[in-house]
């Protein structure tokens, strides 16, 4: 089974995180409803079992929350993907919403990189959510998780069509890269790690 669970305790959070590459339950609640609907998303489209309880420092802003629920997916991740025998490795997804285009191009190769390019106004989304945050979810995932991820909003009017192609796109490579479609290390250096 292609799994993990992940907690996260700090002064600032509480991360609660199972993820499973293969499907299984979703069940979100980060007392951001903007941030859940992204990571419903991030679930469905990604074929992921992806269960998440989180609070945070709200108050302050969503920073802590947001960033420390990258941390744990990209912690989930890397642990359930073992040592990648098998994997797909690379893969990339562009995904419309509306007038909205993403493109986010994966690789599982162990060594962690983020490219993030997105015009997204800063402002506050549904109940705190800053788009700021969307760019630092993105690069604690990819560092944590081992990935070198290249993440472009190619064109977009509405935030939140920006915004929510973007983690479509994410979800969609994701899911083509964990794909199984053989047994060895998919590496002429015969190791995916950093």
């Amino acid at each position: 089974m292609r799994t993990a669970a992940i907690e996260r305790r700090t002064a600032e959070t509480r991360v609660s995180l199972q993820l499973a590459l293969d499907g299984g339950e979703t069940r979100i609640r980060t007392g951001l409803g903007f941030f859940d609907h992204m990571l419903m998303q991030l679930a469905r489209h990604g074929g992921l079992g992806l269960v998440i309880e989180a609070e945070g420092d709200l108050p302050v802003d969503s920073h802590h929350l947001v960033e420390d629920v990258g941390l744990c997916l990209g912690d989930a991740l890397k642990e359930a993907l073992g040592d990648r025998a098998g994997l797909a490795r690379f893969a990339h997804a562009y995904v419309p919403l509306d007038e909205a285009l993403a493109r986010v191009v994966v690789d599982l190769s162990g060594r962690p990189w983020c490219e993030f390019h997105a015009d997204l106004p800063p402002v506050v989304l549904g109940d705190g959510f800053q788009t700021e945050m969307v760019r630092e979810f993105f690069i604690a995932l990819a560092m944590r998780g081992g990935l070198a991820l290249h993440a472009d909003l190619l064109r977009g009017v509405n935030t939140h069509h920006k915004v929510e192609a973007l983690f479509k796109a994410l979800a969609r490579a994701l899911r083509g890269a964990v794909r199984l479609e053989g047994s060895g290390i998919p590496s002429t250096k015969g190791t995916l790690s950093a």
